[in-house]
């Protein structure tokens, strides 16, 4: 199973169009978004190409896509009314034999403890912006990094899973990081 994943767009029409050339392009079997979709939030910067209106207008295009969204915590409520698609708060997928927790993560621990998570379960996650692939305490924890205002040093990047190994990728399709599980 291939998952598309990206997190953090925050308003950027140049991210959002690149997102739906390699979703064109990969056909994933399903595209996972981690939230800030819209709005660019009050402590970063304005992205490239900043267009809250035409971000909205063309997220309608992701939708030809199987779509799983969750909500992050610049995601307004007007903005939730105006998206194609709903943002739930989590999701748990299924895929390749990993039962994945996805969530923007701004409620999340980064490490364990983490209540109601079994062991062996993947924490997908964005927020940071920070590409992010690790295992601590039998839970693994993955972050796509952000398509428009990276973080730490890292580029802007994006996520792809497929047969239970995590990538991140930059926007040159280099890879940044590889991770799979071991239980």
């Amino acid at each position: 199973m291939r998952l598309l994943i990206a997190s953090d767009l925050h308003g950027s029409l140049e991210s959002l169009r690149f997102l739906r050339r390699r979703a064109e392009a990969l056909k994933p079997d399903l595209l996972v978004l981690l939230g800030d979709l819209v709005y660019h939030g009050p402590r970063n910067p304005l992205p490239s190409a900043y267009d809250t209106r035409a971000v909205l207008e063309e997220t309608t295009a992701l939708t030809a896509f199987p779509l799983t969204a969750v909500r992050g915590n610049c995601d307004a409520e007007v903005d939730l009314a105006l998206l194609p698609f709903p943002l739930a708060e989590n999701a748990w997928i299924n895929a390749d034999g990993l039962r994945i927790f996805a969530s923007h993560g701004h409620h999340l621990p980064e490490q364990p403890p983490l209540p109601r998570i079994q062991p062996g379960s993947v924490i997908l996650r964005g927020h940071t912006h920070v590409p992010r692939g690790e295992s601590l305490g039998g839970l693994h924890f993955w972050n796509p990094g952000s398509l428009s205002l990276p973080k730490g040093g890292s580029p802007r990047s994006y996520g792809l899973c497929e047969g239970g190994v995590f990538r991140v990728l930059d926007m040159q399709g280099r890879e940044v990081l590889r991770h799979a599980p071991q239980d």
